[in-house]
């Protein structure tokens, strides 16, 4: 049987898998406030961390809250229960819950909170509607006597090097002739000081995370049989990689419009808000671009990825009217929290399963209380409609 993880377990596994550096520089992700030692049995997470939330975490016996939105985004010099938020930090912490959050940095992840949006949407394969850099990678290169090449292999894919896609311990090798004359004060492993040798080696390259250069160098300068290894390390070209804002990507089969907003209004929490939209009923949709949260800035990130139809939230009335002008794409405005409530369960799953692979359980519940803090929704009648 796993044993219970603690604060600080689960937040090793929600940075690896939410990096803090994928956040924005404005953003304040990570740990708000908890012991690192404590045990963590239960977890409660919700899009914000309001009074009403807390309250529910200590309902069900939570031991950690982890939200998508920040309790503080901007510094402050106190946190007296005075205010809303130093009311609720103070409920958190007299009561031994935990607080994390993972906000921009889960936006970018993948799978992120735009994937658990465009899986409610019905989008297949999908790509980020503005992708971020790949990881950056140093290419490795070092030459080694044949009879050691393997061990020097293992050692650099041990330390992080040779991991492509789904493969690990990488490499491409080829056979040649080196040749260098020890000085004196040298200890050479081949040959005599004062006499060239000419050995026969294995050129070996691997690529690595640019992060782990230190750590790859380190293990082939331990590893290699030399006294002083000859090695180059060039650095990558950049691309697009798998992680950024938004997604896009195509339906198995196309629909009307209408019949894709259905989906929306079926799929999606119910709010006040509900789900806006603009563009013809009929219209013929195949390819979505989606983003969780607000997305206002992404109109022209869409609509060079051709997108038929845009879904966000916290649309506004200019880039929005501005947006239509072009023809396309049509858009849908499906409220702030709803768009992002979906990607609470992906979370909780991949947390469960993050914690079994280092021997650890924890029990996760996906909060259902409505954060939007929207609570009317009227409609002018018609005879007040200047439309009439």
């Amino acid at each position: 049987m796993s044993d219970p993880a603690s604060v600080s377990e689960i937040v090793d596994v929600l940075e690896a898998r939410y990096r803090p550096a994928w956040a924005q520089p404005w953003d304040a992700v990570g740990l708000t406030c908890g012991d690192p030692s404590a045990p963590v049995r239960r977890v409660l997470l919700a899009v914000d961390p309001v009074a009403a939330v807390a309250e529910e975490a200590l309902r069900w016996g939570a031991d950690l809250l982890f939200t998508h939105h920040p309790l503080f985004l901007r510094a402050v010099h106190g946190v007296a229960a005075t205010t809303p938020k130093g009311r609720v930090l103070h409920t958190l912490v007299r009561n031994g819950v935990a607080l994390f959050t993972a906000h921009t940095n889960a936006d970018a992840a993948d799978p992120g909170v735009s994937d658990a949006l465009a899986d409610v949407v019905g989008i297949g394969a999908r790509a980020p509607l503005l992708p971020l850099p790949a990881e950056p990678l140093d290419k490795i290169v070092t030459f080694v006597p044949v009879e050691h090449a393997q061990g020097l292999i293992d050692a650099m894919a041990a330390a992080g090097a040779g991991r492509i896609g789904n493969y690990q311990r990488c490499a491409w090798t080829t056979e040649g002739t080196g040749t260098f004359a020890p000085l004196p004060g040298a200890h050479p492993t081949v040959g005599e000081v004062g006499a060239v040798s000419t050995p026969r080696e294995t050129r070996v390259e691997m690529v690595a995370p640019r992060q782990r250069r230190v750590a790859v160098l380190g293990a082939l300068r331990a590893t290699h049989p030399y006294e002083e290894p000859a090695y180059d390390v060039f650095e990558q070209a950049s691309w697009p990689g798998p992680r950024g804002t938004g997604r896009v990507g195509e339906l198995a089969e196309p629909v009307r419009f209408d019949v894709l907003l259905d989906r929306l209004v079926t799929a999606l929490p119910a709010t006040v808000v509900g789900v806006r939209a603009a563009g013809a009923p009929d219209l013929s949709v195949r390819r979505v671009a989606v983003c969780g949260g607000s997305g206002d800035d992404l109109f022209e990130a869409a609509r060079a990825a051709d997108a038929d139809v845009y879904i966000t939230a916290d649309l506004r009335h200019h880039p929005a009217s501005e947006s239509l002008e072009h023809g396309h794409p049509a858009l849908v405005d499906i409220g702030h929290w709803a768009s992002e409530w979906p990607w609470l369960g992906l979370a909780a799953r991949l947390l469960v399963e993050d914690l079994a692979a280092v021997g650890a359980t924890v029990e996760t519940r996906v909060s259902t209380t409505c954060t939007d803090p929207w609570t009317r929704h009227l409609v002018p009648s018609p005879a007040r409609d200047p439309r009439s």
